[in-house]
């Protein structure tokens, strides 16, 4: 079994240009995302899959997205504009990803009192996706990240997935984030955790 995965991270359509929360430049990790494609035997896909209503959307409270926070059960929750509604054209997986041979699309933050940043365990730390199992039972134990966006969902799964033991890779030029500040603070947690980085070529032409 092979022990290297590509985790592809919330390439949807509300995160690309256009959509309801847009990364900057988003889209221009699509063609880097499908070079990487040929590369590896194991392909795993996030799909951001949110009910409406969740407790994410600053609509649910009637609050400012971006700006205000509401407190959960498992601690403060940014908010943001509604996004990637279950079986919303946002929802959808950019339809320019080439991707044929992936085994798995995981689809998180279904349960409308949580959020799932993390590929791993959704926003309380505890509740598994079960993503760490699906990769242990394949023989997997180096992941390489890559997708939307460095400073939260592909950062958080990456110091979710070292803390389940993987070797973790973020694949830079394949990911996009929201703010500089926080990707720079997200990028200081992943030394600290040991987590690697590397671009696409180096990766390819190993």
């Amino acid at each position: 079994m092979s022990q290297d995965a590509l985790l592809v991270i919330d390439v949807q359509r509300d995160f690309l240009t256009g959509g309801s929360l847009a990364v900057p430049q988003g889209e221009e990790v699509i063609p880097v995302i499908n070079r990487l494609g040929k590369k590896f035997a194991e392909i795993a896909l996030t799909q951001d899959w949110h009910p409406a209503g969740h407790i994410s959307f600053a609509s649910t409270h009637g609050k400012q997205a971006f700006v205000e926070t509401v407190e959960a059960a498992y601690g403060t929750q940014a908010l943001w504009p509604d996004h990637t509604i279950q079986e919303s054209a946002g929802a959808e997986l950019s339809p320019d990803l080439e991707l044929p041979h992936a085994g798995m699309v995981l689809r998180k933050g279904f349960r409308r009192d949580i959020d799932s940043y993390s590929a791993f365990l959704e926003n309380d730390h505890t509740t598994s996706t079960g993503l760490a199992g699906y990769f242990r039972d394949k023989g997997v134990t180096n992941l390489y990240l890559c997708g939307l966006a460095w400073d939260y969902c592909v950062g958080f799964s990456a110091l979710d997935g070292k803390q389940f033991g993987f070797n973790i890779t973020v694949i830079t030029d394949a990911v996009r984030g929201i703010d500089p500040q926080s990707m720079t603070e997200m990028t200081k947690r992943w030394q600290a955790a040991g987590v690697s980085t590397v671009t696409s070529e180096t990766l390819l032409h190993r």
